[in-house]
């Protein structure tokens, strides 16, 4: 099983300014630093509160000049970023975000808790192609984690339902993904009505048909 700090950092391009938008305690930006990833990073939260938690997790890289904490709403005060990661927030909050931003940075990363196909489908529509879109496990949860520079792209409905990258190359844990789903479907279905019933054991079947890499097109 993945640490998801771990991931969403082994994910992230090396870059000059890194900017975490909604930081909270601010680990992945400690990680970026300790890893060498960025030259500088810009730790942001719209929470005075949270913030602060940051602050004192950054103390040494603040004082050594290597890091910032930005109370900010979205990308409001941030500049020269090249690279910056939205994370454990809902799909319809990330898409807000970036809508709200002046100027968006080179690459982006994206860890939408739900509404998955929304930011992807947005994601295009602003201008970015994407490098990478997949599925990982930790601590018992499945996160979707996409990777974007820009550029053109194109998405397909199914691309923009399941990730690009779970359906070139279906990981372990997007399978098992698909699975439990399709196992809570079949188990809604029993106290559901007929018609109901059968729209969610249709729905269930089409997900292990995904997962066996049976695609339906």
């Amino acid at each position: 099983m993945k640490d998801r700090i771990g991931e969403i950092v082994n994910a992230i391009p090396v870059s000059e300014v890194f900017a975490d938008v909604g930081c909270d305690h601010g680990y992945v930006a400690k990680e970026m630093l300790r890893r060498g990833k960025c030259r500088f990073a810009v730790a942001s939260d719209i929470s005075p509160k949270c913030l602060e938690k940051a602050k004192r997790l950054l103390k040494k890289e603040i004082d050594y000049g290597r890091a910032t904490c930005v109370v900010s709403d979205g990308f409001d005060g941030l500049y020269n970023v090249d690279t910056a990661l939205i994370a454990g927030m809902g799909g319809e909050e990330i898409i807000s975000i970036l809508k709200g931003a002046e100027e968006l940075p080179e690459n982006l990363v994206l860890q939408p808790m739900k509404n998955c196909d929304k930011v992807r489908k947005f994601a295009v529509s602003a201008g970015y192609r994407i490098i990478s879109d997949y599925v990982f496990e930790s601590d018992d949860k499945f996160y979707n984690l996409m990777v974007l520079k820009k550029g053109e792209d194109l998405l397909t409905e199914e691309e923009a339902e399941f990730g690009r990258t779970n359906l070139i190359s279906p990981s372990e844990d997007f399978r098992k993904m698909l699975i439990k789903e399709a196992e809570k479907l079949t188990a809604y279905a029993e106290n559901s009505s007929e018609e109901k019933k059968k729209k969610l054991l249709k729905k269930a079947e089409r997900l292990l048909k995904y997962a066996e890499n049976r695609r339906i097109f």
